[in-house]
């Protein structure tokens, strides 16, 4: 059973246990013509969120920006926020003594429970905060009633210099039990951690599987690792294995509890930026956003399993599909890392990587590591293969300049709505409707908020025709550095099928 099952089970029965409702019937009887009522989307009504630690440079700047897209059907109460992780069994053993009060009815310190780092105000409107040098932490998030659907936090840090220097974000993630990551690397100039955070009561217990380019690296350092309650473990990659890779696939498989998971890829000579988990093993996959100015992509990609794969790759351009000259096609064995280069494949154009089966179909994991400018001016970002935009996908962390909305259709010709929310300090919000053509790509500057202050939040909503794929480039100038992160845009699984219910059991509801 894949995540998206456990999750769409997991927000049905969350429903059904907060509302009080749920569907209690007999099968219908042969030969009668009763037809199966259809389930509802109902917006959900709780979410997690956790961001890993940004940093351990003293240089390092980071934001971060909560948002929620105002969703229909939602009621007028709930609320978000954003703890440090470590504070959250502080902050929970405080309430459960009642509001940091001691036995003695005084108040005691360390009982009291920790202040949010952020707390939103209201759906449709970013809040923001900042964080300096190495100590910032991971957090924690969650998100109740109105500001649940869609909820979106981002972490954006500009590192001036050393390991990993220039521009690199990342989505904060929901917890969950099983992450592939290719592109990680143990090559010597490659400093990669997988971040663990861990936002429940109980310890979570994970392995952390390597695959190169010749299968599984022997790693018994790897299983076993416990993640504390509430708390967040950087794991060095170097420190499981001994093999010198340049390209890696990270597996990490949670047996007891969940966590949030990350690759933070830092790289002596080429900047650094995090790796987001690929999208679940697939027979085809899309890969969208590579900037227009790339000087060079890479591909990483990994079976799971003992089959080989066998992959079309085709570049979706502003003008259609197009085939790379000598790239046509790309063979990974079972259990294998496999990695290409395919250069400047973008020739100065908006580009997304199509990869589909060239006669069965093999599930497959991927990603693309992307370098901007040339020499010792480089900067490295990773964009994950990922989901559609479906329904609803949302970025935050925009600003006035600075950033890139890349769509893609890979098959039918589709419509799309682009809504810039208000700003984070005031604005206007403003929306567009975008048509973007079957097979293509189109780079789009975002639509700014009107009399815009702060950063911004942009929507994005599928009006009509076949399944889109998106990205936003986020880019920055370090001392002539063309820095840049790139975070896809994944449907945000805002709302959940719930079947509508033949009997009302609300007299069960606690």
């Amino acid at each position: 059973m894949n995540r998206t099952t456990l999750s769409l089970i997991a927000g049905a029965t969350a429903l059904a246990a907060v509302t009080g409702f749920a569907a209690l019937s007999a099968p219908d009887a042969p030969g009668t013509d009763t037809a199966a009522k259809a389930a509802a989307q109902l917006p959900v009504e709780r979410t997690s969120l956790l961001c890993p630690t940004p940093s351990t440079s003293d240089l390092a700047e980071t934001s971060y920006t909560s948002f929620t897209p105002v969703t229909k059907g939602t009621g007028s109460g709930g609320k978000a926020e954003l703890r440090e992780a470590d504070e959250e069994s502080a902050a929970a053993d405080g309430e459960d003594k009642g509001d940091g009060k001691g036995e003695d009815g005084g108040k005691s310190g360390e009982d009291k429970p920790a202040k949010p780092v952020l707390t939103p105000k209201e759906p449709g409107k970013p809040v923001t905060g900042d964080s300096s040098g190495g100590d910032a932490p991971a957090l924690v998030g969650t998100a109740d009633g109105r500001f649940a659907p869609g909820w979106t936090v981002q972490e954006t840090t500009e590192v001036a210099a050393g390991t990993g220097r220039g521009l690199q974000g990342v989505n904060c993630t929901a917890p969950d039990t099983d992450f592939w990551f290719p592109g990680a690397s143990t090559d010597a100039d490659r400093t990669d951690y997988v971040h663990l955070t861990n936002p429940d009561d109980s310890a979570a217990v994970v392995d952390i599987e390597l695959y190169g380019k010749d299968g599984a690296l022997k790693s018994a350092v790897g299983e076993g690792i416990t993640v504390p309650p509430h708390s967040s473990e950087p794991v060095l990659l170097s420190t499981l294995t001994g093999e010198r890779q340049t390209n890696l696939t990270v597996h990490v498989n949670v047996r007891s509890g969940r966590v949030g998971a990350a690759v933070q890829a830092l790289d002596d000579k080429l900047g650094g930026d995090w790796l987001a988990a690929s999208t679940d093993p697939s027979g085809s996959l899309v890969l969208p956003g590579i900037p227009k100015d790339a000087t060079s992509v890479r591909l990483i990609a990994l079976t799971p399993g003992d089959a080989d794969a066998d992959l079309k790759v085709r570049l979706a351009s502003p003008s259609g599909l197009i085939t790379p000259a000598g790239h046509e096609t790309v063979h990974v064995k079972g259990g294998m890392t496999a990695a290409v280069d395919l250069g400047d494949v973008t020739r100065g154009e908006a580009g997304s990587l199509v990869l589909t089966p060239t006669d069965r179909s093999v599930p497959v994991v991927a990603a693309l590591r992307v370098v901007r400018g040339k020499g010792d001016k480089q900067e490295t970002a990773f964009i994950p293969a990922t989901r559609p935009v479906g329904t609803r996908a949302t970025s935050a962390d925009n600003s006035g300049k600075g950033s890139t909305l890349s769509l893609t259709a890979p098959g039918a010709a589709a419509t799309v709505k682009v809504t810039a929310s208000a700003g984070s300090e005031g604005g206007t919000p403003v929306s567009k409707t975008y048509t973007i053509k079957a097979g293509t790509t189109q780079d789009i500057e975002p639509p700014a908020p009107g009399g815009l202050k702060g950063t911004y939040a942009l929507t994005v909503e599928t009006v009509s025709g076949g399944p889109v794929y998106g990205a936003r480039t986020l880019t920055a100038s370090e001392d002539g550095v063309p820095a840049f992160t790139v975070q896809t845009l994944p449907d945000d699984r805002g709302t959940v099928a719930v079947p509508e219910a033949d009997e009302d059991l609300s007299v069960l509801q606690r």
